[in-house]
């Protein structure tokens, strides 16, 4: 499926700006679009890492599982994202998995041997690339750092702030973003319980700092969410 739309998208991809039109349609040649349906794995933890993915539609959760078999997740991604990065840096097995939430997913698959010649090939895409990954490294850092030195209500309330700000809408002087989580995967994020993340909102909520539904929060004024 070799077309304008893909075209668009990896030219669009901040990823793919150092590409030349030759290597532009050398990477068209070799990714595949894949669709999975909602609730279903994309990859599962121990599966090789074959392969890399960049997100068209829909919604995924990265994450892994504790030993005690509980869901601990990573990351929420949306559209215009990478995956499975890491079998570029040397994981020869999936650490993580990778599930479709509420919707169908779509997504193009690029195997991680292909991606290692592009990468070969051109000293700045490689730049790009460690420029990502270190990127979402920093973001661990910071979410390991904040399981230190915050309680849950804190962890909580920067969840809530940071989804807010990065894919929220303003409302007036309100804050306005939607999402397909429940509260077990808030707690999954927040490494909180589900009881705790119940908590947290309706005292935000009794406290009108908040507004929330199944598939939205409301925030009534950002400075003053602490």
């Amino acid at each position: 499926m070799k077309n304008s739309g893909n075209l668009d998208f990896f030219r669009n991809f901040p990823l793919f700006e150092v590409l030349s039109d030759q290597e532009m349609n050398q990477l068209l040649e070799l990714v595949e679009l894949r669709t999975v349906s909602k609730f279903d794995d994309i990859f599962k933890v121990g599966e090789a890492s074959s392969f890399v993915c960049f997100l068209v539609k829909g919604i995924v959760k990265i994450g892994s599982l504790s030993d005690d078999g509980r869901e601990v997740i990573k990351y929420v991604l949306h559209p215009m994202a990478m995956f499975g990065e890491l079998s570029l840096v040397g994981e020869s097995n999936r650490k993580d998995f990778a599930v479709a939430m509420n919707e169908d997913v779509q997504y193009y698959a690029l195997k991680t041997s292909d991606f290692q010649r592009l990468i070969a090939t051109n000293q700045q895409l490689c730049v790009s690339l460690m420029n990502y990954i270190g990127t979402r490294l920093r973001e661990v850092e910071t979410r390991l750092e904040d399981l230190v030195f915050k309680d849950a209500r804190a962890r909580i309330i920067d969840f809530i702030k940071e989804s807010a700000e990065k894919r929220g809408r303003k409302v007036g002087f309100e804050m306005l973003f939607k999402h397909c989580l429940t509260q077990q995967d808030i707690a999954n994020i927040t490494g909180t319980s589900r009881q705790t993340v119940t908590s947290v909102l309706n005292e935000l909520k009794r406290s009108d700092l908040i507004y929330f539904n199944r598939r939205s929060i409301l925030i009534r004024d950002m400075a003053k969410l602490a």
